[in-house]
C-alpha cells in the first residue's frame, strides 16, 4: 500500500484527500472516501448551522474514520466555524486566505489545520501561522483558486514548507498525477473533479455527464465572479472559480455590467441549494479531460493509489536498469524489458 508521512499526520492509510464542495451535499461521498483509507471532507458554505450539524451527525454514523470540515473567507460564517470547533473533526481545511487567528483557535480545540494556498506568499503565511498540512492548489483546479499551475507551485511550496507535509491539488485525476506529485516533493494529493464524477456525489447526473465528456478547454475561469459570488470577509483574500461553461457565465463574462450582484448572488445560491447549481456554475477543473467514467469513490481511490505505486516502482526499476547498463547500451533484452514495463 502506498503510504507517506502525511498519512501519519492525518491518521489515514493512503495519501489522498477528498476535496470539499462548498454547499453541496457530500456526506455519502466523504464517508466512502474515508472508508477507502483516505481523508473525506465536508463543506459548509451558505448552509445553516442546523443543516451542518445534521450532516456531521450522519457522517459519524457512517464512519469512525478521520474527516475534515472546510471553511473559506468567501465568506467566513463565524457561527458555523464555532460549531465546527465544538464538533471537533480531525481537521479543518481552509481556503481563500490564511487566517492565523482561526488556526490558533483550531489548535486550542485539538483540531489539525489543512491550509490550501494558491501562491508562495500564502504558503509562507501558512507556515508562519502553524498550519499542519499545506495544500498547493494549481490554477487548473476546479472551484475557487488562483493562476499558478500545479507543476510550478508544488515545488515552490515544498521548498517553503520544510517539514510540514505538502499536498498537491489541481489537475490530478489518476495515478500518474499522484506519482507526479510525489516526484515534485508533495506527500499526497487532493481529488476534486475526479470525485465529482463518483457514484456517491450528490449532484445532477447532467453535471457528471458533462465532466466525463469535457475537454480541458471546456472549463473557464470567471474574471467577474464578484458579480455573483459572496464577498470576501477579510482584506487580501482572493480567488476566482473555474467551471464548465453555461449561458449564465457567458453572459457574466461578456456583459458583467448587466449582472446585478444583489440579484445574481441570491439567485445562484438558491439554485445550488435546490439542486440546480449546475445550471449556473458547474465548478469543474481541467482534469475533467482525464475523467472518462463515473465510478464508486472507493474504486477511484484504489485505482489511483495502486496505479501510482506501480508507476513509481517501474520508474525506479527503469532507473536502476539504466544505471546497470550504462547510457551507451540500447536494444537487447534490457531495452525490451524497459519497453514492456512502460505505463
Amino acid at each position: 500500500m502506498l503510504r507517506t508521512p502525511l498519512c501519519d499526520v492525518l491518521g489515514i492509510d493512503v495519501p489522498v484527500i477528498g476535496a470539499p464542495y462548498g454547499p453541496y451535499e457530500q456526506v455519502a461521498l466523504a464517508a466512502a472516501v474515508c472508508g477507502a483509507g483516505a481523508l473525506g471532507s465536508l463543506g459548509t458554505a451558505v448552509r445553516p448551522v442546523a443543516d451542518l450539524r445534521r450532516q456531521w451527525a450522519r457522517m459519524r454514523e457512517l464512519t469512525d474514520r478521520p474527516f475534515a470540515v472546510n471553511h473559506t473567507l468567501r465568506p467566513l460564517d463565524e457561527e458555523a466555524f464555532r460549531a465546527t470547533l465544538d464538533e471537533r473533526p480531525a481537521a479543518i481545511s481552509f481556503h481563500l486566505g490564511v487566517p492565523g487567528d482561526l488556526i490558533g483557535r483550531a489548535h486550542d480545540a485539538g483540531i489539525l489545520w489543512i491550509q490550501q494556498v494558491m501562491d508562495v506568499r500564502q504558503a509562507e503565511q501558512a507556515v508562519r501561522a502553524g498550519a499542519d498540512v499545506v495544500v498547493a492548489q494549481g490554477g487548473e483546479a476546479g472551484g475557487q483558486g488562483g493562476e499558478v499551475a500545479t507543476m510550478v507551485l508544488v515545488p515552490q511550496v515544498v521548498d517553503v514548507a520544510g517539514t510540514i507535509p505538502v499536498v498537491a491539488a489541481g489537475g490530478v485525476a489518476d495515478g500518474r498525477g499522484l506519482a507526479a506529485a510525489l516526484a515534485l516533493g508533495a506527500q499526497g494529493v487532493v481529488l476534486g473533479t475526479r470525485l465529482l464524477a463518483s457514484v456517491e456525489m450528490d449532484i445532477a447526473e447532467e453535471w457528471k455527464a458533462r465532466i466525463v465528456a469535457a475537454e480541458a478547454r471546456d472549463t473557464i475561469k470567471s474574471a467577474h465572479s464578484d458579480r455573483f459570488m459572496p464577498p470576501f470577509s477579510r482584506p487580501g483574500a482572493y480567488g476566482s472559480p473555474r467551471s464548465l461553461r453555461t449561458p449564465f457565465l457567458e453572459e457574466v463574462e461578456a456583459h458583467p455590467e448587466r449582472v446585478r450582484p444583489a440579484e445574481a448572488g441570491p439567485r445562484v445560491v438558491e439554485a445550488v441549494l435546490t439542486g440546480r447549481g449546475h445550471e449556473f456554475l458547474p465548478l469543474t477543473g481541467q482534469s475533467a479531460a482525464l475523467v472518462h467514467d463515473v465510478l464508486p469513490a472507493a474504486e477511484i481511490v484504489r485505482r489511483i493509489t495502486d496505479d501510482a505505486e506501480t508507476i513509481l516502482r517501474r520508474t525506479a526499476d527503469a532507473c536502476r536498469a539504466d544505471e546497470t547498463s550504462g547510457p551507451a547500451v540500447s536494444g537487447g533484452s534490457a531495452g525490451e524489458n524497459r519497453r514492456d514495463d512502460r505505463i
